[in-house]
């Protein structure tokens, strides 16, 4: 999965309150267990004692197999007491033991060096949270995206019908998130803004999450912004963000175009991109410009990289959210 590192990090926060949280309600119930009844402390630490004895017995070996059977017998006598104690009170016989969210990896996120499987949904859910806090995922899916608002009269030259072109659309872009994989193919959203762009591509984003790959969403300004940061943080942790960038399994550049434009700018956004041409990561861009206005905004190798490894869709039509304003305001 290609969860940021910083993903990885805040579940590995979340994971670590969870287990002082377990073991402070455990240390509670017992303060108050044992202040009521002290003999269950005594109890308690005679097990620990034996336990450690016991422990003692198996590393001398064969030697001290009478010697271990007399610790195990008195391990259960002590068990039988605590139990009696406990069901006096109508208490089950693991109150006093901590109890973990997840009893696989007992909350540490691992199980012999593999991934457990709440981990895995953290990491999901983290990434999902992240990406609706920058742009709603819940109002961004292919169930609530309408060809209603698009004409179905063709342009002037001839073209399908703004319609027609965004249900081929909409339908490319539902097998290519049920199909998504790490070498899926990098797609370019060309068209006027307004006109759904944002909203499929985060609605593949979506998918792609739910399905556990690692996902992020950013504006060009934003990209680039982060990127800037993250070259002056130190000779040993230069420009990190690069391949922050580069890394994820889907990266999805929203704008292109609209950012001010500096060789700084420029240099950063190619690089992401051909990193990920290199390492055969799809990567989904939406622009407002046409091939001839990126051509003058970016390089001609940039633009050529872009046009020779991504699928194009290109969406036709009038700004959609115009007319669903006019449709509220009446």
């Amino acid at each position: 999965m290609g969860y940021s590192k910083e993903i990885y990090d805040e579940v590995q926060r979340k994971l670590y309150r969870i287990r002082n949280k377990s073991w402070d309600e455990m240390n509670e119930k017992k303060r108050i267990f044992y202040k009521r009844f002290p003999e269950a402390q005594k109890i308690e630490k005679e097990l620990s004692l034996t336990s450690i004895e016991v422990a003692k017995a198996i590393l001398k070996g064969s030697d001290s197999s009478y010697e271990l059977y007399k610790l195990r017998e008195k391990n259960k006598i002590l068990r039988k007491k605590l139990s009696d104690i406990l069901k006096s009170v109508n208490l089950p016989e693991d109150y006093l033991e901590i109890k973990y969210n997840c009893d696989k990896c007992l909350d540490e996120g691992f199980i012999d060096g593999i991934m457990c499987n709440c981990m895995k949904d953290m990491l999901k859910k983290e990434a999902y949270d992240r990406l609706n806090d920058l742009s709603p995922l819940d109002v961004s899916t292919f169930e609530n995206f309408s060809l209603d608002y698009y004409s179905d009269y063709p342009s002037q030259n001839g073209e399908q019908s703004p319609r027609k072109r965004i249900s081929l659309i909409l339908s490319f872009c539902k097998k290519y998130a049920a199909n998504f994989k790490k070498d899926s193919p990098s797609l370019l959203m060309t068209g006027n803004t307004g006109l759904g762009k944002t909203h499929l591509s985060l609605a593949i984003a979506k998918e792609a999450i739910e399905k556990g790959f690692g996902v992020i969403y950013s504006s060009t300004q934003n990209m680039i912004s982060n990127m800037e940061k993250g070259k002056f943080k130190g000779f040993f942790d230069y420009n990190p963000s690069e391949k922050y960038y580069s890394e994820c399994d889907l990266l999805i550049i929203d704008d292109l175009g609209t950012e001010y434009s500096t060789s700084f700018s420029s240099s950063a956004i190619y690089n992401v991109i051909n990193s990920r041409i290199m390492r055969r990561k799809p990567t989904i861009i939406s622009t407002n410009l046409s091939m001839r206005e990126l051509e003058k905004y970016y390089s001609q190798r940039m633009v050529s990289r872009i046009i020779g490894n991504n699928v194009r869709l290109e969406f036709l039509g009038t700004d959609v959210r115009q007319k669903l304003m006019e449709i509220r305001r009446k």
